[in-house]
């Protein structure tokens, strides 16, 4: 038997409360309902908000709630936006990763970066990690209905030998496959012996990472990669397709001592970025601030980055002002706010 699509008060009431409480009357119930809402609803809104964005032409009542009662691991958005916003692990990092996780999910995120976090070498994922811990950190990822898009893997051992390096390479790639990761960024050296072989083990795992689904980064991180014309002669070295650059405007600040301007930067990668940190800094030296609070102008970084060519992708908050769990979660919401807000101003 077909039914006749639900009224919008019916939607509100499921999504908000998890029951039926049709109809709502009026603004005053709705706005009851609202502020009653369980925020450990948060993966039952996200899947419902699924389900009736499809036309409700021959869904029943009964099927629905079935739908709202289901046992299946919520999946992250088929229909993804021009921009993919997400929070990395990292202002979590004094907590075990699947905490960041919770928290990440509770503030409204659809997609995660995988940073830092509370283990034996402060990262989730590095060239120490099994295939098999790789897979499980991927499916705790989407059983919280988030998308993995970029991870750290921290170093690579290319001290050890350029084979060491190589090898050390691959296996974090092996891990971001695993983990179903789209992007690995990587955070360059700052020793200049160093330079060379690391460079070259990247350039001999970039055809190995395509084929594994995984595209590969390098970010401004101090060094011989502060900045972007620095950042553009390692790509250009490296000459390969699928090594690009994860932009971090906060960086250009931080490492220039508060001299580049990452406005000013920004034209000089144009055609590489394939992703930003959104993170923010102030003076001096100072990057754990929820982002819009500082120095960074990132309406006009984003205006020079989309003019270079970064129209969509992913922008991941790396970092929030410090606090308790309860500042941080919320630290996190105005993040997301913030760079919605951002991404809605950039047409």
């Amino acid at each position: 038997m077909l039914h006749a699509p639900m009224p919008e008060e019916f939607h509100l009431a499921i999504l908000v409360s998890g029951t039926i409480n049709w109809p709502l009357e009026d603004d005053s119930m709705k706005e009851e309902a609202l502020a009653n809402h369980n925020p450990d609803m948060e993966s039952r809104r996200r899947f419902l908000r699924k389900c009736l964005s499809v036309p409700a032409v021959g869904i029943t009542l009964n099927s629905l709630m079935e739908a709202s009662h289901s046992k299946e691991v919520p999946q992250p958005p088929q229909n993804q936006s021009r921009w993919q916003i997400g929070c990395y692990t990292r202002p979590w990092d004094q907590y075990e990763y699947l905490f960041a996780l919770d928290a990440i999910a509770k503030a409204g995120y659809e997609h995660v970066g995988l940073m830092t976090t509370k283990s034996f070498n402060g990262l989730i994922i590095s060239h120490e990690t099994t295939l098999e811990t790789a897979h499980q950190i991927g499916e705790e990822c989407r059983q919280r209905g988030l998308n993995p898009l970029s991870a750290y893997g921290g170093d690579i051992p290319v001290a050890a030998s350029l084979e060491a390096g190589i090898e050390g390479l691959k296996r974090i790639i092996e891990s971001c496959a695993a983990a179903r990761v789209k992007n690995l960024m990587l955070g360059g050296v700052t020793d200049e012996k160093l330079h060379a072989p690391y460079y070259k083990a990247i350039s001999e795992c970039c055809d190995f990472a395509s084929e594994k689904g995984i595209g590969l980064s390098i970010k401004p991180h101090g060094g011989t990669n502060s900045t972007g014309p620095q950042c553009r002669q390692i790509i250009e070295l490296v000459n390969n397709p699928n090594f690009r650059l994860w932009y971090d405007p906060a960086n250009i600040l931080y490492y220039s001592d508060g001299q580049i301007d990452p406005v000013e930067d920004a034209p000089s990668v144009d055609g590489l970025v394939v992703g930003m940190s959104v993170k923010d800094y102030h003076h001096p030296k100072e990057v754990l601030l929820t982002p819009g609070t500082g120095q960074v102008d990132f309406l006009n970084v984003m205006k020079k980055l989309v003019s270079g060519g970064f129209r969509s992708g992913p922008l991941i908050v790396e970092c929030l002002k410090v606090g308790e769990p309860e500042t941080i979660l919320e630290e996190a919401r105005k993040a997301l706010r913030f760079t919605e807000s951002l991404t809605g101003q950039l047409g």
